[in-house]
């Protein structure tokens, strides 16, 4: 039991830092001109390649239940809405922010509400203080705050990847292979694209090849090996701690942010990230 804690809490670390490098391999292409949906289409188109050469290298069958197809569509569904919300929030604000907001996840609150998970008083001075960090992340220098749509993109990203991670624990699809999930999330997720580029008729191509790895990046790092490491954490450790992993997710998203596109780390932006990791850290205390 021990071990697989520790598994979880691993597979949860890993899921949150590769998460953590969506902007990374998403602003260069911002910076070329391919749009929200194109990126998200080649990451989902990539992904899914990527994951049925997996699937097939395990000598993993594609079929599925009747009973399943409908959990997986909307398992699809949610991540699909998470990513281009997300994704459309880096047009409003720095991206760094944008991951450190996205990581305060409601799955506390869901799994109180609709789940009667009992509150502890930790886990409510956690999201006071989660609160306070994100207040002081929305107010800007002199007295400029952050863009409300961007603001609200990321609260939307968040909750439709928390009731994502709990789907993944609470549905008919708990006992499927990680990859197989995965594989078919990822498919009918990238049926959302699909629709909103018109059937691939208004695809932004990739100017250069050396640009082909960001796309290649994304399917990778924030997509495969998130998911799959994501899912192996639940299975571990259940949706509240894996979902609370998503600590690491910030840091690597700020990391980059600052160190590769030059966004700014004020002093009331550090406070506002060290109140909001102060929080995750007396829930996994608590825990």
């Amino acid at each position: 039991m021990a071990s697989n804690t520790f598994k979880g809490f691993v597979y949860g670390a890993v899921a949150a830092a590769s998460y953590g490098l969506n902007p990374l391999f998403t602003l260069p292409l911002y910076a070329d001109g391919v749009s929200a949906d194109s990126v998200l289409f080649y990451r989902y188109g990539l992904g899914v390649v990527m994951l049925a050469l997996l699937m097939k290298v395990q000598k993993q069958s594609f079929a599925l239940h009747r009973s399943e197809v409908l959990p997986l569509l909307v398992m699809g569904m949610l991540f699909a809405f998470s990513s281009l919300t997300l994704f459309q929030s880096y047009n409003y604000m720095d991206a760094g922010i944008a991951s450190t907001i996205l990581f305060v996840y409601p799955v506390a609150v869901i799994m109180a509400v609709f789940f009667k998970e009992k509150v502890s008083v930790i886990t409510a001075v956690s999201i006071a203080l989660a609160f306070v960090g994100i207040s002081l992340l929305y107010k800007g220098e002199g007295g400029k705050t952050l863009s409300l749509i961007g603001v609200l993109l990321v609260f939307i990203s968040s909750l439709t990847y928390a009731i994502y991670i709990i789907g993944v624990n609470r549905s008919s699809l708990k006992d499927m292979p990680t990859a197989k999930l995965t594989f078919y999330a990822l498919l009918f997720g990238l049926s959302v694209f699909v629709v909103r580029l018109k059937f691939c008729t208004h695809l932004d191509p990739i100017s250069t090849p050396w640009l082909w790895i960001n796309p290649i990046g994304l399917a990778l790092f924030p997509t495969v090996i998130s998911l799959v490491a994501m899912t192996k954490s639940i299975h571990y450790i259940g949706s509240t701690p894996a979902a609370i992993l998503g600590a690491l997710e910030p840091i690597t998203a700020l990391f980059f942010g600052v160190l590769v596109f030059g966004e700014r780390l004020t002093p009331r932006i550090i406070l506002g990230i060290i109140l909001v990791l102060s929080a995750v850290t007396l829930i996994i205390v608590g825990k």
